[in-house]
């Protein structure tokens, strides 16, 4: 990543040393929305769970889940109404006491997304209250069940599972022993039969909640993954832009570099030479500004089909001449006959050409280089020659240029070599394979003496 934040020039301001930002069209949808259809459950179409299902709309939001919590509240008093009036035999009738238990119970769910423990105790201790002083059984329950459901979600199993065992627990106690101490009076205790629909309340409420948890956990790690893969390939699009930048502009700045000496050099004494060496700075400038500005469209416009075609291996000419003028003669030589050559290699085979001619120009003292091209089947061969030496100590081709290189081929799957050449000078081997059609008729080309 290092590696990569060096050649691209490091990250955007005010994002050192973080992810790298993504483009809108990154994220899904024009300007960065979120793309996609909801079903009639909430689900989104792309795998996305509902925020009401995994507790996280008022943590991400910040603010409290006053609505769901009112109307719980709601259902808890009403309903505790409806089924007092069923039980006025054996309980004590809803007081203000009891009114304000319920309200306890349901109140302190509101802090459920920030604080669960502290909520599923809270709400389970109003409940042990409400059910030791007696009063009916109802949907004081429900609340526990909310409580318990948050924790678990939220990562705090053993609490919920505390909680929720504390409540059997006294729920035990108070029915079956302490009955006799505890209003109303002449209480009798309860079958233990009926301590089994307790005991699958309890299991259900447990399982739903496991349930949600190991879904909610998925979800987490498929919008992880999303998200790398995302990056991946934001870091991919501008490492590839970084190539195309750089193998345009120091192929251009060299043959301008060096036609700038030559004009410098004549000025003087040979107008009409250092005439032609301007000529050759304005051309090759326009060239690389044309090349650039495409460049800049496709980063500008994702998506839409370039204005100019990516140049290819038909353009080995309009290099030789560049080189020429930069003093430089190159040969080319092809070996088999050509044939349907995907975009992608065929720019990659063009860039890696027009890089191993700007370190001959850049780095040797040869004014000579030998380019040979072989299209064998599935695969091109390429081999750039020149005979040295070197002029200073980057000789070998251990820049950037050389990388982009490498990484070019790897892109495709291909493979690339540098070194020095046995007799000397220097030589840059590559091969890419291309996909099933795309072959010509013939072998490696020939090495070079």
């Amino acid at each position: 990543m290092e590696e990569q934040r060096a050649q691209t020039g490091g990250d955007p301001p005010g994002n050192e040393g973080g992810p790298p930002r993504r483009a809108p069209w990154a994220r899904g949808g024009p300007g960065g929305k979120k793309t996609g259809t909801r079903s009639s459950w909430g689900f989104w179409s792309n795998g996305e769970p509902p925020r009401w299902l995994t507790g996280t709309q008022g943590r991400s939001t910040g603010r409290l889940p006053w609505a769901s919590t009112i109307l719980l509240g709601v259902v808890v008093m009403v309903g505790s109404t409806l089924a007092a009036r069923g039980q006025t035999d054996d309980k004590a009738p809803l007081d203000l006491f009891a009114r304000l238990l319920l309200l306890g119970a349901v109140a302190v769910l509101l802090v459920r997304h920030r604080h669960p423990v502290v909520s599923v105790f809270g709400t389970s201790a109003a409940a042990m209250v409400y059910l030791g002083a007696g009063y009916p059984y109802g949907p004081v329950f429900l609340a526990v069940a909310v409580g318990c459901f948050s924790a678990v979600v939220a990562g705090h199993r053993r609490a919920a599972w505390s909680a929720v065992a504390m409540v059997w627990a006294g729920h035990l106690v108070v029915a079956h022993w302490l009955y006799r101490r505890l209003p109303p009076d002449g209480d009798t205790a309860p079958p233990w039969g009926q301590e089994l629909g307790v005991a699958a309340w309890v299991v259900a409420i447990i399982a739903a909640a496991e349930f949600v948890r190991v879904r909610r956990e998925q979800w987490a790690a498929q919008r992880a993954e999303r998200e790398r893969a995302e990056r991946r390939r934001a870091d991919e699009e501008r490492l590839r832009m970084a190539r195309e930048l750089h193998d345009v502009l120091a192929h251009s700045i060299s043959v301008i570099n060096v036609q700038a000496g030559v004009g410098l050099a004549l000025l003087d004494t040979d107008p009409e030479q250092a005439r032609t060496a301007l000529t050759t700075i304005k051309d090759a400038s326009k060239e690389a500004l044309g090349e650039v500005r495409q460049v800049l469209d496709t980063l500008r416009t994702p998506g839409d089909a370039p204005r100019a075609p990516a140049p290819g291996l038909d353009r080995l000419p309009e290099l030789v001449e560049q080189a020429a003028s930069a003093g430089l003669t190159v040969t080319v030589g092809t070996d088999g006959s050509r044939g349907a050559v995907p975009p992608g290699a065929d720019l990659a085979a063009f860039r890696i050409v027009q890089e191993a001619l700007t370190n001959v120009v850049r780095h040797s003292g040869s004014r000579t280089a030998e380019v040979r091209v072989g299209y064998g089947p599935g695969r091109i061969m390429l081999r750039i020659d020149d005979e040295g030496p070197a002029t200073g100590t980057d000789a070998g081709g251990s820049g950037n240029g050389l990388a982009g290189m490498r990484e070019r081929a790897a892109a495709l799957g291909g493979t690339i070599e540098a070194g020095t050449r046995p007799g000397g000078g220097f030589r840059v081997r590559a091969e890419l394979p291309l996909p099933a059609g795309g072959s010509g008729r013939a072998a490696h080309p020939k090495e070079a003496p």
